[in-house]
């Protein structure tokens, strides 16, 4: 009898330690309704202090704020054109909002989101990233450029020419250098922001369609994410040379590095989000998360450590914020 009662807890432990070594490194904490949002919804960004996402409503022409205490729509920001790159600076409390048919950039400023003023850019304005360190706002736009933005005096103080659009980039505070993918191009260009100008190309050939990118600080890596073949290619931040690469889902449009736990998250517009292991001596991927079709946008907000994921509406499936806490 002992033995079988001993037989049974050895079992019960067994499967208990399998389960929490089976469970997926993202978990589903909640799905907030974005409300009578249809069509395409692009980048998000984040006030920390106050708990707000910003969501990039492109096709709606408007900027959800959701509160992710209350896990609930506050309000929505009008008057945008086909809004795609968000920014929140947080010393001038003031949210960026990058505009793809006029090229402009729309401020809300504060705790109501009081409009705080337009710049112009030209066309097709895109990725909005904030440089802590240089104290100022980098917005990829046009047929080639990114912008610099003074967040005291709110205007266009200088810019980098490309040779063509700029996709998702991302600034290193370390080396003042910003690493830029450029799909049409089919490249990957290097800009030193202390002189203003592209010191290095590296060409990408046999794949295309480069958009998320994000880089690994630890270890001095650039991560990027190409659609055509889906993979995601690893570089050193020195000089380019390639260090990994792993097939990933396919149509990402976002990836982020959890520091904490040295992975990676790709969001995928096939409906997951790829978990990749990146402290192993082997890159590989962990987990293959579903999400949504459609869900290709995402944001990883370490300070609260979670994971958000938009989805589009699809058919009499609403639009939604899915917020993912990592594991463990």
């Amino acid at each position: 009898m002992r033995r079988m009662v001993g037989l049974l807890i050895a079992a019960l432990f067994g499967a208990g330690a399998a389960s929490a070594a089976d469970a997926p490194p993202l978990q589903l904490e909640a799905t907030i309704p974005l409300g009578d949002v249809s069509g395409r919804i692009d980048h998000m960004a984040v006030d920390v202090k106050r708990q707000r996402l910003f969501v990039a409503e492109l096709r709606n022409d408007t900027v959800g704020v959701v509160d992710l205490v209350a896990r609930t729509v506050l309000r929505r920001l009008t008057g945008l054109k086909e809004p795609q790159g968000i920014g929140y600076e947080p010393v001038s409390d003031t949210v960026y909002v990058a505009n793809a048919r006029d090229g402009s950039v729309h401020l809300f400023q504060g705790e109501v989101y009081a409009s705080a003023g337009t710049i112009a850019l030209g066309s097709d304005a895109d990725n909005v990233r904030i440089d802590t360190k240089g104290s100022r706002v980098v917005v990829g736009y046009g047929a080639g450029a990114l912008a610099f933005i003074d967040p005291a005096s709110r205007r266009k103080v200088g810019e980098v020419r490309i040779a063509q659009h700029p996709e998702g980039f991302q600034i290193d505070p370390e080396t003042n250098r910003i690493f830029v993918n450029v799909p049409d191009e089919h490249s990957i260009v290097v800009i030193d922001a202390a002189v203003g100008k592209a010191v290095a190309t590296w060409a990408q050939s046999g794949r295309s369609g480069n958009f998320p990118m994000a880089l690994n600080p630890l270890r001095r890596h650039v991560l990027a994410v190409f659609r055509r073949p889906a993979v995601l290619a690893i570089f050193s931040m020195e000089d380019g040379s390639p260090v990994a690469k792993l097939p990933v889902c396919g149509d990402s449009d976002d990836i982020f590095v959890d520091a904490k736990r040295l992975r990676a998250y790709v969001s995928c517009g096939e409906g997951f989000v790829d978990v990749i292991d990146l402290a192993a001596a082997r890159i590989t991927r962990v987990a293959h998360v579903p999400t949504a079709s459609g869900a290709r946008t995402a944001l990883f907000i370490p300070d609260l450590d979670r994971l958000v994921v938009a989805t589009p509406a699809r058919g009499a499936t609403p639009a939604a914020i899915r917020l993912f806490r990592p594991i463990p």
